[in-house]
């Protein structure tokens, strides 16, 4: 165990979440086996070994699939107040174990301390949403056109559900899925990111004690451990009529293609390019909070991070300069330590892609306002720490027409009323999460109308990051249309039906067709 590990409190933590030196990666509850190779879980905090997982293998997947496949059959006929009461318990175990999952997220992943706890606590809402939503599930009623008949359509549980979630959130992605899914009455297969592996495996070891402690049948919380060919063998499978897959644009297409070809479900959760629009009624105070903290939060790897920052040219300077002033207010490094800003990267080949790209902005004309650049000496030994960047660009670069996964905020003008800017923000192949800033009611409403912004969500007067779980999240474009967490979301997790009834002698048939015999 490193010195920071010991510092924090990592192995305390790893011990309260029923972590061990090697853990097996495939469950279908309380049962645990994996025959796949070894992964290693380093820390990009201090590149410290924390434990290693063991894949799945596919005669593992063959067994977590079947079981779950079994465990649907029972799980669909409990009422669903009665699975929502599971999902509350389990939130319960969530509320208790808050500070150590935190703690985990933040030195497996990177993200600084208070995010891995909010990241926890989008787990505890998302569950509190699910609880309410169990005892509504609701269709609707309709009018029928036939006398003595009865219209109405009701909402079944849908199977089993495949989730593939991303490193940037490794556990507040899966309780979008898995609590919705849970109290609409599906069974749950999660293949988490292999560069946070342990987090999955932490999160499962929660589910599956309190599933056993309500007799849940195996199979409705499961986990399959490993690479892009472990995903492949839920994506193929048309037992699972529904993926949900966050990640890449690259990795969504390759998704869509595999579930469309056995005319399955997809839900995709794909790149962001956001941009704050700032027009020359916006609160530059404000404007510079929500900027900085949207690029460089979660080091510049949340989707829905800002990329771009379009400014009108009457406030360009001035929201500049401001920018660039808390730019140098920063502190990078230690997450695990509250008193920085900034932790590092997930791995060195997210720090190879962050300096390709200020590479590739300058190389296309654009000015550098804030140095990027890879630190090095005591406190980042791991290799992965890099320093927030700025850079004046173009929009029609290529660079900038493509999600940086990475603290790389790109500043640009624009001339006229809101609607050139909103040609800029909306010139981009993603449509995740967009924002302005401005106190004009007309801009704000143009930005919101129909001729607006073009992305799934759409903020006034707040940065494009930091959703909260009660509305639908997700964008269109090649962002990939799914909707996750809350408002009516839940819907994708179960199949639809329509249902007419006829309580007279008679068989009237629709649009007054006649048939005599």
């Amino acid at each position: 165990m490193s010195k920071i590990a010991e510092e924090f409190g990592i192995k305390q933590a790893l011990k309260d979440l029923g972590l061990n030196d090697i853990n097996n990666g495939t469950s279908t509850g309380n049962d645990w086996f994996s025959n796949g190779d070894i992964i290693e879980s380093y820390s990009p905090v201090d590149g410290a070994l924390i434990g290693k997982v063991k894949a799945t293998t596919k005669e593992d997947y063959e067994k977590v699939v079947t079981t779950a496949e079994k465990g649907f059959k029972e799980w669909r006929t409990w009422p669903a107040p009665q699975r929502g009461e599971v999902v509350r318990q389990f939130n319960d175990e969530l509320r208790r174990l808050k500070e150590p999952l935190g703690k985990l997220v933040s030195y497996e992943m990177g993200k600084s301390y208070q995010e891995g706890l909010g990241e926890v606590q989008e787990m505890i809402d998302i569950c509190d949403f699910a609880v309410g939503l169990s005892r509504q599930l609701h269709g609707l009623t309709m009018h029928s056109e036939r006398p003595g008949h009865r219209m109405y359509e009701q909402y079944h549980p849908l199977g089993v559900v495949g989730i593939i979630s991303a490193f940037n959130f490794p556990v507040a992605v899966w309780s979008w899925n898995t609590a919705l899914a849970w109290v609409c009455g599906d069974a749950c297969i999660w293949k988490g990111s292999e560069k946070t592996p342990l987090t999955s495996v932490a999160c499962q070891n929660i589910a599956a004690r309190v599933f056993e402690e309500n007799k849940v049948p195996a199979g409705i919380s499961s986990l399959i451990t490993g690479d892009y060919k472990v995903g492949e063998m839920m994506t193929k499978d048309d037992r699972v009529p529904l993926i949900s897959a966050t990640g890449s644009i690259k990795m969504g297409k390759i998704v869509a293609q595999a579930v469309a070809a056995r005319l399955g479900k997809s839900l995709l959760e794909l790149g962001g390019n956001n941009a704050i629009i700032v027009t020359p009624d916006a609160n530059i105070k404000n404007t510079v909070i929500g900027a900085v903290f949207g690029a460089v939060g979660t080091c510049g790897q949340r989707c829905t991070s800002t990329r771009r920052l379009i400014v009108h040219e009457d406030v360009y300077d001035k929201v500049k300069d401001a920018v660039v002033k808390a730019y140098k207010q920063i502190r990078i490094g230690n997450p695990l330590d509250e008193n920085n800003h900034v932790g590092p990267l997930i791995d060195k080949d997210a720090v190879k892609n962050y300096q390709a790209a200020l590479d590739k902005v300058v190389e296309e004309g654009g000015n550098i306002l804030v140095e990027g650049g890879v630190l090095e000496g005591e406190g980042y030994e791991s290799g992965c720490y890099v320093k927030p960047a700025i850079a004046e660009a173009e929009n029609h670069f290529e660079i900038v027409q493509h999600e940086t996964f990475g603290p790389v905020l790109y500043i640009m003008k624009y001339k006229g009323d809101v609607s050139d800017a909103l040609k800029l923000q909306n010139g981009v192949k993603q449509g995740l999460s967009s924002a302005i800033m401005t106190n004009n009611l007309r801009e704000a409403e143009r930005f919101l109308s129909t001729e607006g912004s073009d992305c799934g969500i759409a903020n006034v007067n707040i940065g494009t990051s930091g959703a909260e779980i009660g509305g639908a999240f997700g964008g269109e474009k090649e962002t990939g249309g799914g909707r996750e967490s809350g408002s009516d979301a839940w819907k994708v997790y179960m199949r639809r039906q329509t249902n007419t009834i006829n309580y007279t002698t008679e068989l009237p048939l629709a649009q007054g067709i006649k048939f005599d015999l």
